[in-house]
């Protein structure tokens, strides 16, 4: 009898041991995947049906019921410093309103340095708390709060942010939150049904509804519009991180506030990002848009997984044809851009582009404008292949492009902070971070390290001068590995100094306080 119950306990344990083994090795696996894996594993465990798309006498009560529980306000407190534009300083609201004739010298006020808030809205893509959102949203934030339609609220780090897409990803601590499901942008139809959800003018959760009205628009609020579009998307002699614009146009109402919110179809699945209007007043005037989710999976997937965006680039510079510039090159052609010329060492110029030729095609898609070319190779990553279709002397050509990394383009190849929380100090960091390769470890000779990825504007990173690809391997004295750990180590900065230790190359440890202000 002892025997066997003996026996019967190592059963048990075993079981549990193996049990426990696997959940780990799920969790991990879990981990690895994209945002939009992550969803489909958590959709399959809960068994959501799918809603049916309403015709007719639209009802949107499912949707809205969906949706609106995985839209959270955001909250921004930031030191506000010089020109002032009111909720959501410096952001593509603003930039829109000018365009359309409101008076500059009205939005313009200078200001000392003094604590100011900001808000908008985002959207939750994961249970353990990835939101997405704009990057005019949070980019100068100190201090960001999330607060959902439940009253909870958390604390948000920023993850990644791109000024080029006006997206940015931030993480909160918490499990089994509710999200929104990724719907699929390339199938939004113009004149489908379509709601808006998010928090406008500082209301609580509200729901729109409208149509599509266009796609793939290009407004001219990330970037200089004009430039891109004589000059080129990948231009040596340009910034290579022009802005990057296909929005969906809505005339669902969307306000100041709205920013960063979710555009769902009649499924409840999101299509879209909410980031701009166009109005001569500053309030709704019939025109929204909204950053395609297909665009934006990309561009989060990297945030996750490198801190910051990886680019591949075709490196020309073009013109979108038009009736001038046919007169004027003797073109047939009515779409298509005209190759200005090729960027030394760029992927166009290794597989064969000249100037003068006439790209028509990217994959089977026809071009009819730089945004179809634009958004296209923004899904993409360095060393990804696309097919490009152009024309040259009047003869159809096939090439399969492989996509360089914009640098090898570029080449030619509280007041004292001791009371702020350690969420709020790595947002004043302004930077972004991976766990350094046990490649890159060995190399240096280090047990731990974290590579920094991206140096955000305006933040204390940047101000000290510090560089992307640096190795930190301590904060305030502890081990670093991954972003959790920075968090962990930024609560115990003391005295309102974080304490820095790098390893710039092999037998070299330089030691640095930043100031937390």
């Amino acid at each position: 009898m002892k025997k066997i119950g003996v026996t019967l306990l190592t059963a048990v344990f075993g079981g549990a041991v193996a049990i426990g083994g696997y959940k780990l090795f799920e969790s991990k696996q879990f981990e690895k995947m994209t945002l939009e894996e992550q969803q489909e594993v958590y959709y399959a465990k809960n068994e959501a049906g799918e809603m049916i798309s309403s015709t007719g006498n639209p009802d949107f009560t499912q949707a809205a019921a969906a949706v609106s529980p995985g839209v959270v306000h955001i909250k921004v407190t930031m030191t506000s410093r010089g020109s002032q534009r009111g909720e959501g300083s410096g952001s593509p609201f603003d930039m829109f309103e000018e365009f359309f004739g409101m008076p500059q010298q009205q939005q313009r006020r200078q200001a000392q340095p003094r604590q100011a808030q900001a808000s908008g809205s985002g959207v939750i893509l994961t249970p353990d708390g990835y939101i997405v959102t704009n990057n005019h949203v949070v980019e100068n934030a100190d201090k960001i709060e999330v607060q959902l339609t439940d009253k909870r609220s958390f604390e948000a780090k920023v993850i990644g942010r791109d000024p080029n897409t006006d997206l940015a990803l931030l993480k909160v601590n918490a499990t089994n939150l509710p999200i929104v499901k990724m719907g699929d942008s390339d199938n939004v139809q113009i004149g489908e049904w379509v709601l808006a959800v998010g928090y406008p003018l500082s209301l609580q959760s509200t729901v729109t509804a409208g149509i599509v009205s266009a796609k793939g628009r290009q407004i001219g609020i990330l970037g200089d519009s004009q430039q891109q579009q004589q000059r080129g998307f990948g231009n040596d002699e340009l910034p290579i991180n022009t802005g990057i614009e296909s929005f969906i146009q809505t005339d669902a109402v969307i306000n100041k506030g709205n920013s960063g919110g979710a555009l769902v179809n009649a499924r409840g699945e999101l299509i879209g990002i909410n980031s701009a209007i166009a109005s001569p007043t500053g309030v709704y005037a019939g025109y929204g848009f909204a950053i395609p989710i297909n665009l934006a999976k990309k561009i989060l997937d990297d945030f996750k997984e490198f801190g910051s965006v990886k680019r591949g680039l075709i490196g020309v510079t073009f013109t979108e044809i038009n009736e001038a510039l046919r007169k004027d090159k003797g073109i047939e052609d009515i779409n298509g851009l005209y190759v200005q010329s090729t960027v030394k060492g760029g992927a166009a110029e290794a597989a064969g582009i000249k100037a003068g030729d006439i790209i028509t095609k990217i994959g089977d898609r026809t071009i009819t404008s730089s945004s179809d070319l634009q958004e296209r190779v923004a899904r993409l990553r360095p060393g990804d292949k696309v097919k490009l279709v152009y024309k040259r002397d009047g003869k159809e050509k096939e090439v399969v492009v492989t996509l360089k990394a914009e640098e090898n383009v570029r080449s030619g190849r509280g007041e004292d902070g001791s009371s702020a929380s350690a969420t709020e100090i790595f947002n004043k960091l302004g930077a972004s971070f991976i766990p350094a390769s046990d490649t890159r470890k060995k190399e240096l000779g280090v047990n731990s390290g974290v590579v920094v990825t991206q140096v955000h504007r305006g933040g204390l990173f940047e101000y000290g001068g510090l560089e992307k690809g640096l190795v930190i391997t301590e904060i305030n004295g502890m081990s670093v590995n991954n972003v959790d750990d920075i968090e962990r180590a930024l609560g115990k900065t003391q005295r309102g100094m974080v304490l820095v230790k790098t390893v710039p190359t092999r037998g070299s440890i330089y030691q640095f306080s930043i100031p937390i202000k």
